[in-house]
């Protein structure tokens, strides 16, 4: 193999391994120019699929150079120069027995750590705080039931705007969601009208806001990023503007929370839900 051929392995495998150390590349709770890892890991979910992350890197390393290493090697030690006679075996049980194995056990490295984030991830058992996500064509909606059930649109800032007020082209929005630092918070996702997927690379959120169906995760910010922004984007394709969907999350102290609920209040009353609402009978 010429090295014309192997620059590229080389080149993917550089990118690889630099990218294990996120840390020093990317910021806080955003993307970074020329990023190759991962955003920093904010929750504790977050922290988890990381470490998963690094673990299939390097078992995905492993199988890479193995391969490669039987790819350079058959043609070396078969060449007609130093196997001028063939071999007539056509099969080789210990062989064909560990071709087998092998994958399987792989497998099983990977599925026990991916099953155990995944049921760690889907929801807490006591929460302190809910927010209930909502996608829309195309923009977000978000409600406080725990904190007097209000509500809010968050729509992303006019490109020009954002430019023109310092604030990030395409990411900050008008309205963030903003959420208290060393809390526990169940995240209740659905949609009005189709699929979105609510994304946030650095708390290691990204799931489906389904029509018709409530999808539950959870995260924790710890005290740290109090003061901190946060941003994501609509991970779904679902329509035209799919790509003017994105989210930002402010991490605050909790008194700085409470403060803000009470404001939040008196700005959204408008659009606060009724505490119940009836259902005529159908008898």
């Amino acid at each position: 193999m010429s090295i014309k051929m192997l620059f590229p392995i080389l080149l993917l495998g550089l990118a690889v391994l630099t990218g294990l150390d996120s840390s020093a590349i990317a910021a806080v709770g955003q993307p970074e120019p020329w990023q190759m890892g991962l955003q920093d890991a904010v929750s504790p979910v977050a922290v988890e699929g990381h470490n998963f992350f690094i673990l299939l890197v390097w078992l995905m390393t492993a199988v890479v150079v193995v391969v490669l290493a039987l790819l350079l090697y058959a043609p070396f030690r078969f060449s007609r120069k130093r196997n001028p006679i063939p071999s007539k075996t056509t099969h080789h049980t210990l062989l064909e027995v560990a071709w087998t194995v092998v994958p399987v056990l792989i497998l099983l490295v990977i599925a026990i750590p991916s099953f155990r984030l995944l049921y760690y991830a889907d929801h807490v058992e006591d929460a302190d705080m809910t927010l209930k996500i909502i996608g829309k064509q195309w923009y977000w909606s978000y409600e406080y039931p725990d904190n007097g059930n209000f509500t809010f649109d968050s729509l992303m800032l006019d490109e020009d705007e954002a430019v023109a007020e310092g604030k990030k082209r395409l990411l900050d929005v008008d309205n963030p969601v903003v959420l208290p630092v060393d809390t526990d918070i169940r995240l209740i996702m659905t949609s009005e009208d189709v699929i979105h997927s609510w994304a946030m690379p650095s708390l290691f959120i990204k799931l489906d806001a389904v029509p018709g169906r409530l999808n539950e995760t959870w995260t924790r910010i710890p005290a740290k990023y109090a003061g901190t922004m946060f941003y994501g984007q609509c991970s779904e394709l679902c329509g035209v503007n799919h790509a003017y969907m994105p989210i930002a999350v402010k991490a605050v102290t909790k008194e700085e929370y409470a403060d803000w609920v009470k404001t939040a209040q008196e700005q959204f009353a408008s659009a606060t839900l009724p505490a119940a609402v009836s259902v005529a009978s159908a008898e």
